[in-house]
């Protein structure tokens, strides 16, 4: 059963409104001070179920700023809390566009304490900016300002995702087809004498995948030209036979289990001739399974066929398998054949094996 993904959306819930507080007579309204009590107030205006109202410093909030107009917006409300954003104005009066001044986000606003005023600051605009200016006409100032109240998040009640429409890839079939060339026999060019046994196969085909076989197809020094016969030495047919089945479907012939004895020497025979021809992917394939397949009877012979063919993970593989034995699993590996003929082709590797469990002992 596949997994169930559901959904639910947050939507932000809000309303805005928009007040005017236009001022007449601009300049008759100077000289009323800087102290916190010298505001002309609007008339009060309603959004989002809440009361406010502008103030409106015409000779500035205490005197370090004097040289600006000051206008803020007030929550009027009592006793309550609200979050809200401002958006303050200036209207040109030639044009009619609005140019914002001060913008102050989304924030909570609390009317008993001061953060119920906004913005921040107390400049608002330098007089100097505004007198003279086309926001200034015939003594009049117009202040606009954009009051959004947020209210609580709308959340839509969970649903089951719908997933989008899905067209599934098919898996490559490059490999299936490239196997039916070997098995059809359409189109063979190249000849190999392995054991006896005439195989065919295509050159380009082996020279994409193996670049000893490109080398001997069409390298300057190439052992066979159309229509000869190229000979293989020391290599059994049916190993030759699963190499090309690599080489043409990217994969090993069989069902894959590869379990008994006469499976895993096809293994090691296949390792082999994948290091001939310098096939590292097939070489490394050989590897996985070997390690897989390390036991009691198998793990001295993989050892000295990983030491010869430079197959270092295996090697390790091998080594960490005879430490880690206990003392019974110890001595049968002691007693196969494999362990006998390792002491004498490769006794490096046995002083190596028994110096990691002596080491592991002493842990």
């Amino acid at each position: 059963m596949g997994a169930c993904m559901t959904l639910s959306t947050c939507s932000p819930e809000a309303a805005e409104g928009t007040h005017v507080f236009d001022i007449l007579g601009y300049s008759k309204h100077m000289g009323m001070g800087q102290d916190p009590g010298s505001y002309i107030q609007s008339g009060v205006f309603t959004v989002g179920g809440h009361n406010w109202a502008i103030r409106f410093y015409p000779d500035g909030y205490k005197s370090e700023n004097r040289d600006y107009i000051a206008v803020f917006l007030e929550l009027m409300s009592k006793s309550t809390k609200v979050r809200a954003s401002c958006d303050l104005r200036l209207v040109d009066q030639c044009t009619g566009l609005r140019s914002s001044v001060i913008k102050t986000g989304p924030r909570i606003f609390k009317s008993n304490d001061s953060s119920r005023y906004a913005p921040g600051t107390a400049q608002f605009k330098r007089r100097s900016e505004i007198e003279g200016s086309a926001y200034l006409k015939d003594d009049r100032l117009m202040i606009e300002c954009i009051v959004t109240v947020f209210k609580k998040p709308r959340v839509t009640k969970t649903t089951v995702a719908k997933s989008p429409p899905k067209i599934d890839r098919p898996p490559s079939d490059m490999a299936q087809h490239v196997g039916m060339l070997l098995e059809e026999k359409e189109g063979l060019d190249v000849s190999f004498i392995v054991g006896g046994e005439t195989i065919e196969a295509h050159r380009l085909v082996l020279a994409m995948r193996s670049p000893v076989l490109k080398a001997e197809l069409y390298g300057p020094m190439r052992e066979a030209r159309p229509g000869q016969c190229i000979t293989v030495k020391d290599m059994q047919p049916s190993i030759f036979r699963a190499l090309l089945h690599f080489i043409y479907t990217d994969s090993l012939p069989g069902r894959g289990d590869f379990k008994g004895e006469e499976n895993i020497e096809m293994i090691r025979l296949l390792l082999v001739a994948a290091d001939r021809y310098a096939m590292e992917r097939l070489k490394m394939v050989c590897q996985s399974i070997l390690c897989e397949h390390l036991n009691v009877d198998t793990v001295s012979t993989t050892l000295a066929l990983a030491d010869q063919y430079n197959c270092d993970k295996l090697k390790d593989a091998c080594l960490e398998f005879i430490k880690i034995s206990d003392d019974n699993t110890m001595d049968a590996i002691v007693a196969t054949q494999g362990f006998k003929d390792l002491k004498v082709t490769c006794p490096s590797l046995i002083v190596d094996a028994l110096e990691n469990r002596r080491k592991l002992r002493k842990a």
